[in-house]
């Protein structure tokens, strides 16, 4: 029999649920786009299935596994559910969480799953000690990313296809872990979001790509001029673009890259796309890299973007130094560069692979921190 666990988590309670939850957390259940569930539910669920859910609860303490609601400490509304999963022979064990949608924001997703895992780890009631907890989210589940983070998780690996959609297809998971003398210490960003959430010079703005931007992005992609100078030197499928926009929000969270659409200030049409890739932290460096949509040539659209971008990045990371490469034959994008205070470093011979075969010298570009 489970005892009654309840666990403190700022201005939210983590408690056994009971069966009169589940008309709470029913409503929010059936929306299919929402991941995880009530955790280890199907997938989307029904009432049925959370009082399985709720009444298997002492099994699944007896297997070592924890279920528990998210409560307000002071209304007593439950906005979610929160689970640790029977740990392997190894003593690991997996974290889900959900929280109903109209709970979303107010900081109980990052309460629950920090208050639970340090109580996991600390805690000698548990049948098997755990030392190693793990969060799965799915790519373009920021969300519970930025929970991950702020629990004190540290990403580990993107595991391919490891997650069923209900309609049989298939999508990555992002891995985090936490082990038991890990800090629960935030993990804090490298980079910041854009304050507000986009950056404008009142001509043009830069905000997050997102899948809503996948159409617009895979046609610009597609132009002969783009694909021309396009590393690798290979067609593009839809479903790369789309998957490109949909991962977006994961490897900015990351830290690993920004991935940025280019909206016109006036309209907000996509005007292109610009990028802040191979960020090397330890060294102070990343790279910038940028293309425009049909229509939207010689209005100096990508020399703002580029400014806009590089002071950003100056202003709110720790980054030194950004370089670019382009093609001996792009004139325009060395021109942009020369615009936006890059300095001509050097050549790299033969680097750069051509659509038709044939490969290119590189020629690099840079901009510093102390430079104007």
């Amino acid at each position: 029999m489970m005892p009654h666990v309840v666990i403190e988590a700022d201005r939210y309670s983590l408690r056994p649920p009971h069966e009169d939850d589940v008309e709470t957390l029913a409503p929010g259940c059936a929306d299919p786009r929402a991941r995880p569930f009530p955790p280890d539910t199907p997938s989307p669920c029904t009432r049925a299935d959370l009082l399985d859910w709720v009444r298997l609860t002492p099994v699944v303490w007896e297997r070592g596994g924890v279920r528990l609601v998210v409560a307000d400490s002071t209304t007593g509304e439950v906005v979610g559910a929160v689970a640790l999963g029977p740990p392997d022979d190894a003593r690991n064990a997996e974290i889900s969480l959900w929280i109903t949608p109209s709970a979303r924001g107010r900081g109980a997703g990052t309460a629950a799953v920090r208050a639970l895992t340090s109580w996991a780890f600390g805690n000698d009631a548990l049948p098997v000690r755990v030392e190693r907890i793990e969060l799965m989210a799915t790519p373009s589940d920021a969300a519970s990313q930025k929970i991950a983070y702020a629990a004190g998780y540290r990403r580990e690996s993107l595991r391919r296809r490891a997650a069923r959609h209900p309609d049989g297809s298939r999508t990555d998971l992002v891995a985090f872990a936490r082990l038991a003398d890990d800090p629960e210490s935030p993990v804090p960003p490298f980079l910041p979001p854009f304050p507000g959430g986009a950056l404008s010079d009142g001509v043009i703005r830069l905000v997050p790509l997102t899948p809503a931007d996948a159409d617009d992005y895979h046609a610009m992609m597609c132009l002969p001029d783009v694909m021309r100078y396009r590393v690798p030197a290979t067609p593009v499928e839809h479903a790369d673009s789309l998957a490109r926009c949909v991962s977006a929000a994961s490897h900015w969270i990351s830290g690993e890259r920004a991935e940025i659409a280019i909206r016109d200030g006036a309209d907000d049409s996509f005007a292109g796309h610009i990028q802040l890739m191979n960020i090397i932290p330890i060294l102070g460096e990343a790279m910038i890299g940028y293309s425009l949509a049909a229509g939207t040539r010689g209005r100096g659209t990508v020399t703002r973007a580029v400014n806009l971008l590089v002071d950003w990045t100056f202003a709110h990371t720790t980054i030194q130094r950004i370089t670019a490469g382009t093609d001996p034959d792009n004139v325009r994008s060395q021109r942009v560069l020369e615009r936006a205070g890059f300095t001509r470093e050097g050549v790299l011979r033969h680097h750069l692979p051509r659509a038709d075969g044939t490969r290119a010298d590189n020629v690099l570009w840079a901009r510093i921190r102390t430079a104007p």
